[in-house]
């Protein structure tokens, strides 16, 4: 039994998943909303810099496998925790440096503590979790992750329409509150053991193979929504910030009621099915993406495409009923490093690419997704290898 604090708060690890899925949310929602206007208008950028601070901002992506090595002298729970600190503290100073160069800085801190967190939060929860109920609470923790977010966009929204707040104090202030949460946590939850001891150095398998392809083509396609599917509705149909922001936050709207009945549902059916449909819908959402001449129909696509995010949840559990339990930390970050290798590439080249003709970058986005269909169709036969290895083991 755990001990209460606080009155009726028990710490327990889905407690510290949903506080930390929280805090995430809510400065990198805080940091993304204001980044635009605040790098244009404080920070002078010009589109070559933004260039380069979007490529500085994956980096950390890209080395996340490096966390296997500070695991030999941290906790992962621990680590999670400076983590958020480190993302926390990062967006609350990013008013006070409004300098290109300052901005630079801020943004490799905040995503150092960003993208080391999510390998520790995908690690902690697939070994916390049972697998019967992993997919089930991974789309409640997503749920959580939209309110956060909307959250932080109507305090955003509210600080510069009534209160004509500043960036300075605006970032300290989200920056500020995640730090206050970070801190409650590490005072309130103890160190929660996992069911087995993680391997503390980076590991490849030949078994994981299908997963590190599915990731690689999953890092891949986000990059082209993330950078040009945003980029289509302004350039194209000419939407303006407060109507992206509209998006935005009906993109969450949605999370917040569909995430927890997509994990439910991917609990029933399987990741193979789950992946068919997300794979089959994203087809049609590039293709889309490519033909469509209505402004309307774009934002219709923008959404469907955000939805289909959420079934990346199979993904998880997927690698989660593969792996080794003892893999599941080290695996983490080299997953992620592999989700992160088209970041370094697809934003400059795919750019290049989208002055020639735009829609070539969406049927490309169409191709990737293919690819992930046909590889998906062998999750299943894979998952019946293992059980059927697992359980000629047992039975010796």
């Amino acid at each position: 039994m755990e001990k209460q604090v606080f009155g009726r708060f028990t710490p327990s690890p889905m407690s510290f998943l949903v506080l930390a899925s929280i805090v995430m949310a809510m400065a990198f929602a805080g940091w993304t909303a204001m980044l635009n206007n605040f790098a244009v208008e404080a920070a002078d950028f010009t589109g070559a810099n933004m260039g380069m601070l979007q490529s500085l901002r994956e980096i950390p992506g890209f080395l996340a496998f490096t966390a296997v090595f500070i695991l030999l002298v941290l906790k992962e729970q621990t680590f999670a925790l400076v983590s958020l600190c480190v993302l926390s503290i990062g967006v609350a100073i990013t008013g006070l440096f409004p300098t290109i160069y300052g901005l630079y800085a801020t943004t490799v801190l905040m995503s150092i503590g960003f993208h080391y967190f999510e390998t520790l939060n995908q690690s902690l929860s697939l070994q916390w979790f049972k697998k019967d109920e992993a997919a089930e609470k991974l789309g409640k923790l997503l749920s959580i992750k939209s309110m956060a977010a909307l959250g932080t966009f109507a305090v955003i929204w509210v600080g510069f329409t009534w209160l004509q707040s500043d960036y300075v104090w605006m970032y300290l202030l989200i920056g500020g509150a995640g730090l206050a949460v970070t801190i409650f946590m590490a005072m309130t939850h103890r160190q929660f053991v996992a069911a087995s001891p993680q391997n503390k150095k980076l590991i490849l398998r030949k078994e994981y193979s299908l997963y590190y392809l599915l990731v690689f083509f999953s890092g891949a396609r986000r990059q082209i929504f993330m950078v040009f599917a945003g980029f289509l509705m302004v350039e194209k149909f000419g939407y303006d910030v407060a109507e992206i922001t509209a998006l935005y936050m009906l993109n969450h709207v949605i999370n917040i009621f569909l995430a927890p009945k997509i994990g439910s549902w991917i609990g029933r059916i399987g990741e193979q099915k789950a992946l068919t449909v997300e794979y089959t819908g994203l087809i049609l959402v590039f293709v889309g993406y490519a033909l469509v001449e209505s402004a309307q129909l774009a934002a219709v696509l923008y959404v469907v495409d955000h939805i289909f995010f959420a079934m990346a949840i199979a993904l998880k559990t997927y690698f989660q009923k593969i792996a080794r339990p003892e893999d599941i930390a080290a695996t983490a970050g080299v997953s992620f490093t592999i989700n992160h290798i088209a970041a370094v590439v697809i934003p400059a080249s795919f750019g290049v690419v989208w002055l020639y003709d735009q829609s070539l970058v969406f049927y490309f986005g169409a191709a990737l997704a293919a690819c992930s269909l046909l590889l998906s169709q062998f999750i299943t036969p894979h998952l019946r290898k293992l059980n059927a290895a697992e359980a000629a083991s047992n039975s010796a």
